[in-house]
């Protein structure tokens, strides 16, 4: 089972980036997929989720209107479209499976976004 997240780097205020997740190992499609993030000396942050139909999504109020949560059942890929981004959503950014009602779930390694000019 894997979980490989891509797509961080460095990006100046106001920028935009867009996290992937590439999932294998596991019936992707039958997992709600999570994103969450975690900045030194903070708290974990669950910032997103969808279903796994992609059916509903939901997102945290920091981020809420400044990112989009999709996925691709085909290519086994969620994905995190970020907007307008901020010093302070610099954080390492993870993804997450999860089987409802089972409680199987698999992390990601992580991408270490950073917001600055």
């Amino acid at each position: 089972v894997q979980l490989v997240e891509s797509g961080g780097g460095l990006v100046q205020p106001g920028g935009s980036l867009r996290l992937s997740c590439a999932a294998s190992g596991f019936s992707f499609s039958d997992y709600a997929m999570l994103w969450a993030r975690q900045a030194p000396g903070k708290a974990h942050e669950w910032i997103a989720g969808i279903k796994k139909d992609g059916s509903d999504v939901w997102y945290g109020d920091s981020v809420r209107g400044r990112v989009t949560i999709s996925r691709d059942n085909a290519k086994n890929t969620v994905y995190l479209q970020m907007t307008s981004l901020k010093p302070e959503d610099t954080a390492v950014y993870y993804c997450k499976a999860i089987y409802y009602g089972v409680g199987i779930e698999y992390w990601g390694q992580g991408t270490q976004v950073t917001v600055s000019s």
